[in-house]
């Protein structure tokens, strides 16, 4: 049975700092595989925050988030984190780590190609 459980979120004022995790079971990775963080605020659509390849680490980032968040792995723990600094208000949404198993020789980062998601987990940011 596949799972992705996440933890870590919460609420902070403008400028802080949150760590995300999520750890995976029941999954084979391939070598291309893909691991991403996505968010969604109220009333938006999904956007892409973060991604990070299984097998060699290279990453990708949104632009809004670039400098600020940094996407890490640990490939024994089968564990993704998404470390969130100089957080703002508009960071504030519900996160959701996700899995793309295949992937290909790039990284993925659209939300159609992940095949496994995690439960969501809310940041709020105050100013």
């Amino acid at each position: 049975q596949v799972q992705l459980v996440q933890s870590g979120g919460g609420l902070v004022q403008a400028g802080g700092s949150l760590r995300l995790s999520c750890t995976t079971s029941g999954l084979t990775f391939s070598r291309y595989a893909t691991l991403g963080w996505f968010r969604q605020a109220p009333g938006k659509e999904r956007e892409f925050v973060a991604a990070i390849s299984w097998n060699g680490g290279s990453t990708y980032y949104a632009d809004s988030v670039k400098g600020r968040f940094t996407i890490s792995r640990d490939n024994a723990k089968n564990t993704v984190y998404l470390q969130m600094n100089s957080l703002k208000p508009e960071d504030t949404a519900v996160y959701y780590c996700a899995v793309d198993q295949r992937g290909y020789s790039g990284i993925s980062y659209r939300a159609n190609q992940f095949d496994y998601w995690g439960q969501g987990t809310q940041v709020t940011v105050s100013s």
